[in-house]
């Protein structure tokens, strides 16, 4: 598969690095709406996964997991507690396609207590595995000493029967996940919410599961979590289907399982198609295809507004191209365009919480599967968590163009940033940014509690210039992330023309920007991603 793979990929590079003979330029005119939000993500909005895959886990004949399974990660490794940590609250998702085979070992179990093995028999070709509670206390001191945010995905087919093909029937046992959550409380571990079932919805991956039986098991686990948590505030959110989306299907469930229920409406994102497409590049490159998922978000949104308003949605999954991500595409620069195109649509329709597959195993990892090493998308990621805020905003450019802009409310302070992704591999954009109150880049000045009262009247007295004198002296941040020797599928990211690499230490790098006039066009490159913050961009709605 690699070198077929790889030789389609070929000729797509060498095409893209024959045109910039003919590299343009073009202005731009980007105007933000600072006056009002036009949606909200969670403080924490940037999530990783942890899967159940164990190293024998193989698509295409190649087996990308090796030891990353939640089972067997080397949890002490120094370059995964530095990458956690990078992100002060990085939200982790315990989940996966093996998660609804997974028993606790703990209370009267129905099954022996051993790892995933190979089993044709089994769902996805594996038996069923036991957590045993000396592993998840090593999890939890992992989470606590790195101050993640943990979201659990219980096993929802226990205690079913499979009466058909892919078709599970009857109630849910709940004892086990019950010893598991009374366990969990016992121990002082924290769990910001338990997800029900894995792609169990619709006509299922693997399993489905009716949307009144899982309404009825929903509630049950509800009352559960009610009454273990008793003594708490807040509880634990309940998370739920964590599938991929089927309108009628998520409608039934948060009709059928009632008011405030349902806290989190999880669905699941591989728009890529799989792993093994030799198109997979120029899908990533493509903001028309890229845009087909609209209409999905648009559509959990509308859904949830209308069904279940008490609820947020979040994206519980998603690695871009199934069947473990593309083989040396998931895990390079290319991907950011994809990735971050994707956090950015989401974040416009109301999306909480984005899940990426994975924290680390397969193709797609943030991090390295053998060297820990961090990828490209761990730096977006990391970028993304520092910079863009929960408030988002409307940003319109004048012209069509294959330029995508986002803007959110800087994150902790004032102003606005900007993540801008030219898709173009022949034309620079150069933007003009205003702001729509006045149609120019007003520049709001700063309120510092410990400024003195003389200083803020110099400020003032000087406004008769123009550009004020204190605006004058005001910088933005750029960061223009660009990939090693122009390769788009390096493994290798630059930050303003330097290598993104871990220190001597193996701690994660600071990511420092370039400080530029705030009132000078923003330039960006064909084919690069940027960063762009506006320190005091009058915005009322981010104040």
């Amino acid at each position: 598969m690699s070198r077929q793979m790889g030789s389609s990929r070929l000729s797509f590079f060498v095409f893209l690095v024959v045109l910039p003979a003919a590299l343009t330029d073009q202005q731009l005119t980007l105007v933000v709406d600072g006056t009002k939000t036009v949606a909200e993500t969670d403080v924490n909005f940037i999530c990783a996964t942890l899967d159940w895959w164990p190293h024998d886990k193989c698509d295409y004949n190649i087996c990308p997991w090796g030891y990353t399974s939640v089972m067997n990660l080397n949890l002490s490794h120094p370059f995964l507690v530095n990458a956690i940590q990078a992100f002060k609250s990085l939200r982790i998702r315990i989940g996966g396609s093996l998660q609804d085979q997974v028993e606790y070992d703990i209370g009267k179990l129905r099954y022996p207590c051993h790892p995933f093995w190979k089993d044709k028999s089994g769902l996805f070709g594996f038996s069923r595995a036991c957590l045993r509670m000396s592993r998840w206390d090593q999890l939890n001191n992992l989470f606590r000493n790195t101050g993640a945010h943990v979201t659990f995905g219980l096993n929802a087919l226990y205690g079913r029967r499979q009466t058909k093909q892919g078709v599970w029937e009857g109630a849910w046992d709940s004892t086990n996940a019950y010893e598991l959550i009374k366990y969990t409380i016992t121990k002082g571990y924290t769990v910001d919410s338990w997800e029900f079932g894995n792609e169990l919805s619709g006509s299922g991956v693997g399993a489905r599961v009716r949307a009144d039986q899982y309404a009825k098991d929903l509630i049950a686990l509800k009352g559960i979590i009610n009454e273990l948590y008793k003594n708490h505030d807040p509880k634990p959110s309940l998370a739920a289907p964590g599938g991929f989306f089927d309108q009628d299907w998520y409608t039934k469930l948060l009709q059928l399982s009632g008011s405030g229920m349902i806290d989190l409406v999880t669905h699941h994102i591989y728009n890529l198609g799989p792993g093994s497409d030799p198109n997979l590049v120029s899908k990533i490159l493509d903001p028309n295809y890229l845009s087909r998922i609209l209409d999905t978000f648009a559509k959990v949104k509308e859904t949830i507004q209308k069904n279940g308003p008490w609820a947020s949605p979040w994206v519980g999954e998603s690695g871009g191209a199934y069947n473990s991500g593309g083989l040396g595409i998931s895990n390079t620069f290319v991907n950011s365009f994809w990735y971050l195109d994707q956090l950015g649509m989401s974040a416009k329709y109301s999306t909480k919480v984005y899940c990426r597959q994975s924290l680390i195993g397969g193709n797609y990892g943030l991090l390295n599967t053998t060297t820990f090493v961090p990828n490209p998308d761990y730096y977006s990621a990391l970028l993304w968590d520092q910079l863009m805020g929960k408030g988002v905003l409307s940003a319109d450019i004048d012209s069509p163009s294959p330029l995508r802009s986002y803007a959110h409310c800087t994150k902790g302070r004032e102003g606005v940033t900007l993540l801008l992704i030219n898709f173009s591999n022949e034309t620079t954009y150069m933007i003009s940014v205003r702001n729509s109150i006045n149609l120019r880049m007003t520049i709001r000045e700063s309120i510092d509690s410990k400024e003195s009262a003389i200083l803020r009247g110099l400020k003032k007295a000087v406004s008769f210039i123009g550009v004020r004198e204190w605006e004058a002296s005001l910088k933005r941040e750029e960061y223009h992330l660009t990939p090693k020797d122009g390769f788009l599928e390096s493994q290798v990211m630059l930050l303003n023309g330097t290598p993104l690499e871990l220190t001597e230490d193996g701690k994660i790098p600071t990511l420092k920007p370039l400080l530029v006039d705030v009132y000078s066009t923003i330039s960006i490159a064909p084919l690069s991603i940027s960063f762009i913050v506006l320190p005091n961009f009058d915005a009322p709605s981010c104040v």
